[in-house]
């Protein structure tokens, strides 16, 4: 089947490996429009959508942006123009994947065109800073970028091949269908690897009911990609078992989803049940990364890369606050687990971060703080017991039952 692939680039500077590009997707069967973002100057032929079209959608014009001496704000303006432009055609159903390429303007042109596509959209970004930190760019979106190792200037021996690779790997997304298997009401869990035989056991029985279970990595990355998810309405129940990124928003770690964690799921209304996972702990790179201020703290060495701190009872306890805070503002059907034996696989007695003041701490502030319409519930169990990931899962079958249709599993149970 014949698709359509946008292109967006610079063609007043790589007007050339453009058409290059170009014209080996339609070697390949498919069609592409070709969308302008440069400002420098003329391009050497016309694009589908014009540079002078792209900088109007940002609110700007063309001639007025060439003139500015600030780059930046310019570069913002199309970028503006790109998102919108790329929305509206994909609205229309006009394209079916995105490929762009360039520097450090070229790639933030491409990247604001594809973080406005939905999850699924084949999206292909060649950069020559794709060999760094990656996620300014790719952000919650399934963005494939992948290194120019030189730099897109010009047609060479290999420049030539690694443009046709990228070109390959875009046109067999839009070439390979998904397997298809009968709907069902997908679930969002959270995970690290000191909650997983948690949610592993409450994944299986909720898949047994007939649900699909999406498992996000609270890495940061993880918990904003689900709120992603929610708020674009893919989510009919979340069992949110770690909820660990707040603790490196609120002490400094490195993977903090950012302060409206716990909102889309509240926001939505979609029924939920929540737990304390891995609140005990704060993470970090390598040790040496660490900063001087907490040098007198409790360590634990997860791998050569990764140092984890243990937080304390004053930070437990704001963190009970504030995600009572968040949770007490629930649209819909909502409970609050606490497993009262410890709350991560190294928060057990005997392992290293068990600190029955600090988890006290925390579960004190959440029975402080929380109001209806959550439903609090203790369990004198660990978090990893089984019986844990047991009551987390029939709770939320109820809560998912009880609620409309819509969140029902409607298809036969896996067996």
């Amino acid at each position: 089947m014949t698709r359509t692939i946008l292109l967006i680039g610079t063609l007043d500077t790589k007007g050339a490996e453009y058409a290059f590009v170009r014209d080996l997707v339609r070697t390949r069967g498919h069609q592409v429009l070709l969308m302008d973002g440069g400002i420098a100057g003329e391009p050497p032929y016309p694009a589908d959508i014009s540079a002078s079209e792209v900088a109007e959608a940002g609110g700007g014009r063309l001639a007025a942006l060439r003139e500015r001496a600030d780059r930046g704000a310019a570069l913002d303006v199309m970028a503006r123009g790109v998102e919108a432009v790329t929305a509206r055609l994909h609205s229309k159903g006009r394209i079916d994947g995105v490929m762009a390429m360039g520097g450090s303007g070229g790639s933030a042109l491409g990247a604001a065109a594809m973080r406005v596509l939905p999850v699924g959209v084949p999206k292909l970004l060649l950069s020559t800073l794709a060999s760094g930190d990656v996620g300014p760019f790719v952000g919650i979106k399934d963005v494939t970028m992948m290194y120019s190792v030189v730099d897109i200037a010009g047609l060479n021996r290999l420049s030539r091949r690694i443009l046709a690779n990228a070109v390959g790997a875009l046109c067999g997304m839009l070439e390979q269908d998904a397997p298809t298997a009968a709907d069902k009401p997908l679930v969002a869990a959270t995970m690290f690897g000191v909650t997983t035989p948690c949610v592993t056991g409450l994944r299986e029985r909720l898949e047994q009911a007939g649900y699909e279970v999406l498992v996000f990595h609270a890495t940061g990355n993880g918990g904003r990609s689900m709120e992603g998810l929610i708020e674009a309405g893919f989510i009919a129940g979340v069992a949110d078992v770690t909820t660990t990124e707040w603790c490196d928003e609120l002490v400094g770690g490195v993977l903090s989803a950012g302060p409206t964690r716990l909102e889309a799921a509240v926001r939505a209304g979609i029924p939920q049940v929540v737990s304390c996972g891995a609140l005990d702990m704060v993470n970090f790179w390598a040790r040496d990364t660490v900063p001087p201020k907490f040098s007198t703290r409790t360590f634990h060495q997860h791998s050569h890369d990764v140092t984890l701190m243990r937080t304390t009872p004053e930070e437990c306890a704001e963190l009970g606050r504030i995600i009572a805070g968040k949770l007490n503002a629930a649209r819909g059907p909502i409970a609050l687990f606490l497993p009262l034996k410890g709350v991560s696989a190294i928060d057990r007695e005997g392992q290293p971060f068990h600190s029955p003041a600090a988890d006290q701490a925390l579960f004190d502030a959440l029975r402080r703080e929380i109001r209806p319409p959550v439903e609090l519930i203790e369990l004198d169990l660990h978090i990893n017991d089984p019986a844990f990931a047991g009551a987390m899962a029939e709770k939320l079958l109820a809560l998912l039952q009880a609620a409309e249709p819509r969140f029902q599993a409607t298809s036969s149970p896996d067996h």
